[in-house]
């Protein structure tokens, strides 16, 4: 049901979206971390005119602005149709409770120059209190601990429906929610998740999680695919030799070879670069095929090394890690240290150590 297809006016592979059945390119331009207005913008123009058809957009990077510019000029000077680019955005976790569901959207909307989103996701599961006029905020106590708030996951959920009903979303979905967490949206769902992005790379493979989604015909997006700069006993994953291995035998860049390893996975990747070169070169992997050695390679590569938690790593004041900032809150969706597969956990164990610093 949720196979590739090559859908007739591209030669993109799209995955097709079960709840509209809209088919969503496999490949996107990630704009997290790309703070620097000019970059974000000239990183969308290029990768328009590289011939990208997804953007992955989200409020709390604070350049929805910029990437709205650069989609209104790629749109007034033809270089593409509003239909031909499939846009994600994100709802913060300030805006969770209901009544500022809608108006975070529409200032989204606003600052992006559009009419509608093809996709929202809730970005977190977990929630704080909105501050007037923004919709990404990050208000805090005196003792400098997050005003978090407990709306229920549920309700958020009924609102992003809403928006549905008004046109102003095509799909939603969830980021950063565990399985029991997306159980508890499915059981309420008049309108199922059409996507849930979460981090993965080789070195956190999250087979059971993709699984777990692909059973409930989800479609699962990869953030941070090159590991976010994560390292594992020294080394990050474009560095690590088994995968220039493969790279040089398929004559690609280690970053290519990780992006086909999620494409034959059937997983949407969204690769973030401000670079030019690497902005074409991220899109130029549907000319070649990772074979069933290199599958299997590259997911013995797993260490389950996560490494966005939402918030910093906080430490005690001996600098021993006491765990992500946002682990008070009662829907911070991971456990940490992150726990290792079992059959690898004694190897794994060492690692993760280093991983939680």
């Amino acid at each position: 049901a949720m196979g590739l297809c090559n859908s007739s006016d591209s030669d993109q592979p799209k995955i097709t979206l079960v709840p509209t059945k809209q088919a969503m390119p496999i490949v996107g331009l990630g704009t997290w971390k790309a703070e620097n207005g000019e970059e974000v913008k000239n990183a969308v123009t290029w990768a328009i005119e590289a011939g990208y058809e997804h953007i992955d957009c989200a409020a709390c990077y604070g350049n929805e602005q910029m990437v709205g510019q650069a989609l209104k000029e790629a749109f007034d000077g033809g270089k593409a149709k509003r239909n031909e680019i499939f846009i994600t955005s994100k709802l913060w976790n300030s805006e969770h409770d209901p009544e500022h569901v809608k108006p975070a959207l529409e200032l989204t909307l606003k600052e992006l120059q559009v009419e509608y989103l093809d996709l929202y996701l809730i970005h977190w599961p977990q929630n704080w209190e909105h501050v007037e006029g923004s919709n990404r905020s990050f208000p805090k106590n005196e003792d400098g601990t997050m005003m978090y708030t407990n709306v229920a996951l549920e309700d958020t959920w009924k609102a992003l429906e809403a928006c549905v009903e008004s046109n102003l979303i095509k799909n939603i979905g969830l980021s950063n929610f565990n399985e029991e967490q997306i159980d508890r949206i499915l059981a309420v769902a008049k309108i199922k998740p059409a996507v849930l992005q979460v981090e993965i790379h080789p070195f956190f493979s999250q087979e059971p999680l993709v699984a777990f989604a692909k059973s409930k015909s989800i479609a699962v997006t990869a953030y941070s695919p090159l590991g976010s700069g994560v390292e594992i006993n020294g080394q990050k994953v474009i560095d690590h030799p088994k995968l220039i291995e493969i790279a040089k035998k398929h004559e690609k860049s280690a970053a290519q070879v990780v992006t086909a390893w999620l494409i034959k996975r059937g997983i949407i990747v969204i690769p973030k670069s401000t670079h030019k070169e690497r902005i074409v070169q991220n899109l130029d992997v549907f000319n070649f095929t990772l074979d069933e050695q290199d599958m299997k390679d590259i997911a013995a590569l797993n260490a389950n090394a996560r490494a966005g938690f939402g918030g910093a790593i906080e430490e005690d004041k001996d600098g021993n890690p006491l765990g992500p900032r946002d682990r008070v809150h009662p829907d911070f969706p991971f456990s940490y240290p992150n726990v290792p597969p079992e059959a690898d956990a004694a190897e794994a164990e060492g690692e993760n150590e280093t991983e939680a610093q």
